[in-house]
């Protein structure tokens, strides 16, 4: 028997180098269409200070949180992570299309905070949730990856005799104290307010219409006047 030409070991080298990678596409292929594909996060932003319930947890066990002491040291962000670690993964994604101004409308009592997102209801319960210490005269400062811009953000604190700790937060328990006018895109976004008559625990909440697209966001931030 003759030894096989130099073409000949050379064509049966690249068979044998194909024939596994073959083998490793098909099982590539087959396990990419049974694993569950996540949407991507939209990156957009929050409120960054006084912080927003989300972000606070994230910012506070995002990187912890498998540890079993949370549910004693925040027991809010503990069971909003029971509920749907997406609400704390995606702390930049809590926006709603198409609303057109017609935020009390669309927003019922109850899911302020949650921008009346389902996956983030978690974010409407009521409870000792970490509060920012701020005075009076405070800033507020969003941080937007996308930088978006404004069209313009109101800011309401609740009323007093409102108690974050056992009620959900309703239309009728907020004052209106700042609209702003337009921001250019940015990824840094801060404004002053000036309150007067608020002490101890309130929920300072914020919408954000972003001017891109008809995009409105909504959020809660925890807060003691001090």
């Amino acid at each position: 028997m003759r030894p096989p030409t130099p073409d000949q070991s050379v064509r049966r080298s690249r068979s044998a180098v194909r024939q596994p990678l073959r083998v490793l596409a098909l099982v590539v292929t087959m396990m990419v269409g049974v694993l569950p594909w996540a949407a991507p996060a939209q990156a957009h932003g929050t409120i960054i200070n006084p912080q927003s319930r989300a972000y606070q947890c994230w910012k506070d066990w995002g990187s912890n949180h498998m540890n079993p002491a949370m549910q004693q040291q925040d027991p809010m962000c503990y069971q909003a992570f029971q509920a749907n670690p997406d609400t704390m993964w995606n702390w930049m994604s809590a926006l709603r299309d198409g609303l057109r101004a017609n935020f009390q409308g669309s927003t019922p009592d109850g899911q302020l905070c949650s921008n009346a997102l389902s996956r983030n209801n978690s974010l409407n319960t009521p409870g000792n949730w970490k509060a920012t210490n701020i005075s009076r005269n405070f800033t507020i400062q969003l941080y937007d990856q996308a930088s978006h811009g404004a069209d313009y953000f109101r800011v309401y604190v609740s009323k007093n005799g409102f108690n974050p700790t056992t009620q959900r937060l309703g239309w009728g328990n907020l004052d209106l104290v700042t609209t702003t006018g337009r921001y250019a895109p940015a990824q840094n976004i801060s404004f002053n307010v000036s309150t007067n008559g608020y002490t101890g625990r309130h929920i300072v909440f914020v919408i954000w219409q972003a001017s891109h697209l008809d995009q409105a966001y909504m959020w809660c931030s925890d807060v003691n006047f001090t």
